[in-house]
């Protein structure tokens, strides 16, 4: 079936295709009749506007484009439910975009949200993310872009984060307070910025409290995942039985360290302590239930989009605007893999 036409409508009830339009968009000098005769046919009708037409004549879509790198990774769902909400909120529809954690699709991805005319772009970058054209590119086109967790800090747009290495050095040194004097880390692919930090942050609390860094205790991973924690699980116990405390970049690995030590009859805590990052919902169900940092994933969400908004309402009344970060406080949720008293 053909769409209807406002042309249409108005040859229908014999009126202009401007009061047609304007009676769709409750216009005041529309008498309350026309407009109620006008939404009672399009109703019929199941008339719905043109969305390229609405974007020439307003030069908006109201669409946005979110890329992130998993759908289905906890700490990412709980962010698209915060910017789904404050869109629908809005009046804007997201488009979600999945890059699995590959540079290349990221970089097309970007491409088709831009060939799209989305009013703005919110991205984490993938673990693969090694250079930064494509977000040179949203910027050349004075597109608005809102990164957030896995972020590029040579790219000058708006960002929503955490201090990663203030939690991770929190996280160790909650080990360190909990007794732990021989501590390795799990840490996570060399490029994300978060990794990085987190790494940094493990170093820092090693050194503040005269532990010396070996090395040696750091294990990387290539993808992040359960099966990656209960590798590095049994390379600890047959390189470094003797390891007290392991401090992994994300909760999935930490599980997977959990259940391998379970399996394997290593008592957590009294044995070895572990602690993840991100307060996924799975920590709180493990036995022992998992020692973790809370970021706070939703409001990331929120404020990303409200982030956006801000600079899409800027841009379409022709006002400056000067890129904004936005820095989310974590904390530490302590449980029983660090404490027996937990």
């Amino acid at each position: 079936m053909k769409d209807i036409t406002l042309k249409e409508i108005a040859a229908k009830l014999g009126i202009s295709i401007t009061t047609v339009s304007k009676a769709l968009k409750n216009y005041p000098d529309v008498s309350e009749k026309t407009r109620n005769a006008v939404l009672e046919l399009a109703k019929s009708l199941h008339f719905t506007p043109n969305s390229f037409a609405v974007n020439l004549r307003t030069k908006e879509s109201k669409t946005v484009g979110l890329i992130i790198p998993e759908v289905v990774h906890h700490f990412f769902s709980n962010i698209i439910n915060g910017i789904i909400d404050e869109a629908e909120k809005n009046g804007y529809l997201v488009f979600i975009l999945q890059s699995n954690e590959s540079l290349e699709l990221e970089k097309k991805q970007v491409e088709l949200l831009l060939n799209k005319r989305v009013d703005g772009i919110m991205l984490s970058l993938s673990n693969e993310s090694n250079d930064d054209v494509h977000l040179k590119e949203i910027i050349k086109r004075e597109v608005p872009l809102v990164q957030f967790d896995k972020i590029s800090k040579l790219i000058p747009s708006s960002k929503v984060i955490i201090n990663d290495q203030k939690a991770a050095f929190d996280a160790v040194e909650h080990l360190i307070k909990s007794g732990c004097k021989k501590i390795a880390h799990i840490r996570g692919p060399i490029n994300p910025q978060n990794a990085i930090d987190r790494f940094l942050g493990y170093k820092k609390a090693l050194e503040k409290n005269n532990i010396p860094f070996n090395s040696n205790l750091v294990f990387t991973c290539k993808n992040v995942t359960f099966d990656e924690g209960k590798q590095f699980a049994q390379l600890i116990l047959e390189q470094h039985p003797d390891i007290d405390g392991v401090f992994a970049v994300t909760d999935l690995v930490a599980i997977g360290l959990l259940d391998h030590f379970n399996q394997n009859n290593i008592k957590v805590p009294q044995r070895v302590k572990v602690i993840g990052f991100s307060n996924w919902f799975m920590s709180q169900v493990m036995n022992p239930k998992l020692s973790t940092v809370d970021q706070p994933s939703y409001l990331m969400g929120v404020q990303a989009f409200n982030l956006l908004l801000e600079e899409m309402i800027a841009r379409r009344e022709l006002k400056p605007f000067t890129p904004r970060i936005i820095e989310l406080p974590t904390s530490i949720i302590k449980r029983q893999s660090t404490s027996i008293e937990q």
